[in-house]
């Protein structure tokens, strides 16, 4: 009995999951999708190809779902067989890839078919009208659309909302005006028991028509996909209570409408409908769906499969339905999403293949170590910011920058932005801050985590928010976990978190003059830049409209603070006087080669597909919005 309770248990919970599914549950911290899939998955399974997960990224407050606790201890087989093999991965991300881009093809391919359908029900009224200015209206009407979405969801949705909701009830109002007057029986027909008896009779023409009935359920994966536009409250309530029932009334009117007007049967809609693309990207999303039963909420691999057996089943049906479509322009969205997914997969590939050949030739940090504090060089005043992709150790472009030219900044912060399994990380969880070798070396880590949907606004807050948390991370590691001296690499903490996180600093705003607003008067602190250096840099920040909107900001300490030891105020009064000399950014200006013995296919998408993208993309200086005069780039040759 106690078995069969544990049993009817599980059953319970799969059967109230699975309906969530349907309703918004399954979602990552409320994004819908299968992109949000694939990342929920990957927190759960090591199915990521990109090695830089770190355990304190799974201290992230979005990193976990309460409603997730029922969760097997051990492993499953299937995850453990996909987690030692790279091919399983790789498979699973050209599936995840495939699926995105059938609904970026759905998205730019539904907007036109639509509104061009809507224009053409003028023409019922209109014969007159011609095609060619149901085209022009149409455009006209798709770049009013797209300007307004510049304006962001909130505002388009509120201006589109009573729209919507006119529409739907009038739909309503003639659904039942068509059901009394053509034929008040067709209730009948939300009996399951019609729908065998149509299958039976039309046999062959009833299977083709699925493609039709498709139209009534591709709603259903764009609500699931836009839940990180709205709440899955507000889509369950609006759908339940106005899109729903409207729908039914709708579609009732128009079969009692057609029992009578056989001849009023129109099919140009149907025939224009990406029929395949819906539902190639909902039996994706459907397979991914049962990874997580299993991978996530831990139930059984045979609750998993009869979930994606049951789903698939009809899937497939309503997917052969729509094959028939291919060559009446159904293979149009197929190819590009081939197309999209190739591009996707290219860039993924190169820029794992750029990462895994900084971690095989990062420098040992024994290595650094032995150099002493001054790392054999000399030491200049100043702030230097070494951005790259590794979580841990030296990158192979800081001993390179060495070699050619053997000085540095007195203050070293290796600064590596990463993309963490989750749609947001809270501002107060963004850095994570550690030390590099001894205190003496004064070299630091500094690791920014975003979500995959995180949108960086106020890019010239970056270095300030950085002072401020090495500060931070100073006086923790001398308040509470003691000293690190002589560690390899020292262990890191999310310091924003801290009570006293912006106390420890007197922070104090510049005016474009360069003088300091706040009434006390700063601390005047020698730049380190020569007379001709600082003029081209304030000739340049005249000439840079950008420039003279970053906001600037003059350190202190403390006056009232009290420090236990004496060497963590020398250290915090070093960090801001090498603010106040300057702040440069160190990035790698890589070039990318096969290798001499590599296969003709790796050395095309090396050398052609690969850098004719990056050769496209925004150059990282741009992106994090650094100042030319500020801005050191060391040349590496990658050979992959």
């Amino acid at each position: 009995m106690v078995d069969r309770s544990y049993q009817c248990k599980d059953v319970l919970i799969l059967a109230y999951q699975s309906f969530g599914v349907l309703f918004g549950d399954l979602n990552d911290n409320g994004e819908g999708g299968i992109f949000a899939l694939y990342s929920l998955l990957c927190r759960h399974a090591k199915f990521s190809l990109l090695p830089n997960h770190q355990t304190a990224d799974e201290e992230l407050s979005t990193y976990h779902n309460p409603r997730y606790s029922y969760r097997n201890l051990q492993s499953p087989t299937v995850k453990r067989f996909a987690e030692r093999h790279k091919k399983a991965k790789t498979a699973l991300l050209l599936l995840v890839l495939f699926g995105t881009c059938l609904l970026i093809c759905v998205g730019f391919l539904t907007p036109a078919i639509s509104i061009r359908s809507a224009i053409e029900g003028v023409k019922v009224r209109s014969s007159e009208l011609h095609y060619g200015v149901v085209l022009i209206i149409a455009c006209i009407l798709l770049v009013g659309l797209f300007v307004l979405q510049h304006r962001g969801t909130y505002r388009v949705a509120f201006m589109f909302a009573p729209i919507v909701i006119l529409w739907s009830l009038s739909t309503a109002a003639i659904g039942v005006y068509n059901i009394l007057k053509w034929n008040p029986r067709v209730y009948k027909a939300l009996s399951p028991y019609y729908i065998y008896t149509f299958f039976r009779d039309t046999r062959y023409d009833g299977w083709i028509s699925l493609g039709g009935v498709l139209l009534c359920v591709t709603g259903a994966e764009a609500m699931f996909a836009d839940l990180g536009q709205y709440t899955a409250a507000s889509i369950r309530l609006s759908f339940f209570c106005i899109i729903y029932p409207c729908l039914v009334l709708q579609y009732m009117g128009q079969a009692a409408f057609l029992s009578k007007n056989f001849s009023a049967v129109s099919t140009s809609f149907y025939a224009s409908i990406p029929g395949l693309t819906y539902m190639s990207a909902m039996f994706v999303t459907t397979w991914l769906t049962a990874l997580i039963i299993n991978f996530v909420w831990g139930q059984s691999l045979v609750l998993a499969l009869l979930f994606a057996l049951f789903f698939g089943s009809i899937e497939i049906i309503f997917l052969s339905s729509s094959f028939i479509r291919i060559s009446k322009g159904g293979w149009v969205p197929l190819v590009l999403s081939v197309i999209f997914m190739l591009i996707m997969f290219v860039w993924h590939y190169g820029s794992r293949k750029k990462y895994l050949y900084d971690l095989h030739n990062k420098v040992p940090m024994k290595q650094i170590l032995t150099l002493g504090p001054s790392l054999g060089i000399v030491r200049v005043p100043g702030i230097g910011l070494i951005f790259t992709a590794l979580v841990s150790g030296v990158p192979a472009t800081f001993t390179r920058f060495l070699t050619n030219l053997p000085t540095f900044y007195q203050v070293a912060v290796f600064v590596c932005e990463k993309t963490v399994l989750v749609p947001y990380v809270p501002q107060k969880e963004r850095y994570l801050i550690g030390r590099i070798g001894p205190k003496s070396f004064r070299m630091y880590r500094c690791i920014v985590r975003n979500g995959y949907k995180d949108v960086q606004k106020n890019e010239d807050d970056f270095e300030n928010d950085l002072i401020m948390s090495i500060a931070e991370f100073i006086q923790l590691e001398a308040e509470g976990s003691g000293t690190l001296e002589g560690s390899v690499d020292g262990r890191m903490a999310v310091v924003r978190t801290s009570e006293k996180f912006g106390k420890r600093l007197e922070i104090s705003e510049l005016e474009r003059n360069g003088e300091a607003s706040s009434s006390m008067p700063p601390t005047i602190l020698n730049s380190s830049k020569s007379h001709i250096l600082q003029y081209l840099q304030s000739t340049y920040e005249m000439e840079s409209p950008g420039s003279t909107l970053r906001r600037r900001v003059r350190f202190k300490l403390q006056p009232d603070m009290n420090y236990r030891d004496p060497n963590v105020k020398d250290e915090l009064l070093e960090l801001v006087e090498a603010k106040q000399s300057g702040v440069a950014y160190v990035l790698g200006h890589s070039h990318i080669k096969a290798k001499m013995n590599a296969p003709c296919l790796k050395r095309f998408v090396i050398h052609v597909a690969y850098l004719f993208l990056r050769k496209n993309c925004r150059a990282p200086a741009v992106v994090l919005n650094i100042p030319q005069t500020c801005l050191i780039e060391v040349g590496m040759n990658y050979y992959l």
